[in-house]
């Protein structure tokens, strides 16, 4: 499964429709951000997809965990959230 990865430009309506149609088809996604804006639209998308899920009947919840991820041969700390039905 690939991980969806958000930045601060990600319109957060589309990262949710990606979350919801990834939890729909194999039961978890993995959203992956970097800094405060791109976990801001993060936090929105996965809202928003909550929404969307619940109207098929999927209730999810999201887990946040610090990942390190290499970019340009330096190590960056970031967040990943795991959404999956409860």
């Amino acid at each position: 499964m690939d991980i969806i990865k958000v930045s601060a430009t990600s319109r957060s309506s589309a990262v949710a429709g990606a979350i919801a149609g990834v939890v729909r088809d194999n039961k978890r996604a993995e959203v992956q951000a970097i800094g405060a804006g791109a976990v801001n639209q993060t936090v929105k998308a996965i809202i928003l997809a909550t929404g969307y899920l619940k109207i098929d009947g999927i209730f999810v919840v999201a887990m946040p965990e610090f990942v390190d991820v290499e970019i340009e041969d330096k190590v960056r700390t970031a967040i990943k959230f795991v959404v999956e039905p409860r």
